[in-house]
């Protein structure tokens, strides 16, 4: 008579599966916890956008692939209009990345221009704000033309309280406020900050 209990008993195909099945769930866990840290880093900290045309030349070129700083502004809190803090405010002359008003599906990156409460005038290729030549920081040599809507010959724009006048440093060449108005503040996404491809293009974004 077999004097083994059943817990004595090992069944060599049982504890291959067993640790077959162990380490799969292990992969897959270690394959959530991945994605998961990457939507939230993605989602709060940092994000990768890609360039694909030319309004924003020469700073940026089609292909260039940039780091976008949420930190810096605050992080827009997921499926609602609130946003945390950040470290700064943006500034006139920032890179900026926004969620089009025309399309909510669709990004746009250009430079920061004027601020709520400003009276925005595009004359002789030079901006003026408040009635008073400004030089726009990282964009010193930039022609901006008058075009669209709110960019007219010897039009003043007021922008609203609460949104930024934006336009591309290609100035000719770019699809921006002075065609479809104003972004809103909740609308920024972040700021640009870097340039991580390719390699021969890596640089500060100013």
């Amino acid at each position: 008579m077999n004097n083994f209990s059943k817990e004595e008993i090992v069944n060599p195909m049982n504890e291959k599966m067993t640790k077959t099945k162990s380490a799969t769930r292990e992969w897959i866990e270690s394959i959530v916890i991945a994605l998961l840290m990457a939507l939230f880093i993605r989602t709060f900290f940092i994000q990768a956008f890609k360039i694909p045309s030319g309004s924003m030349h020469p700073t940026l070129i089609e292909g260039d692939r940039l780091i976008v700083n949420k930190l810096r502004y605050g992080p827009l809190v997921p499926f609602t209009k609130k946003r945390l803090p950040g470290f700064s405010h943006p500034q006139r002359g920032d890179v900026i990345v926004f969620i089009f008003p025309e399309d909510p599906k669709r990004d746009f990156i250009k430079r920061l221009i004027a601020v709520g409460g400003e009276t925005l005038e595009i004359k002789d290729g030079h901006v003026y704000i408040n009635d008073r030549l400004v030089e726009i920081p990282g964009a010193k040599n930039v022609y901006y033309y008058n075009r669209g809507q709110y960019g007219q010959m010897n039009q003043k724009v007021k922008i609203p309280l609460g949104y930024y006048f934006v336009m591309g440093d290609n100035s000719g060449s770019s699809h921006d406020s002075r065609y479809w108005g104003f972004v809103p503040q909740g609308s920024v996404i972040g700021k640009a900050e870097l340039i991580y491809w390719p390699l021969q293009r890596i640089r500060v974004i100013h």
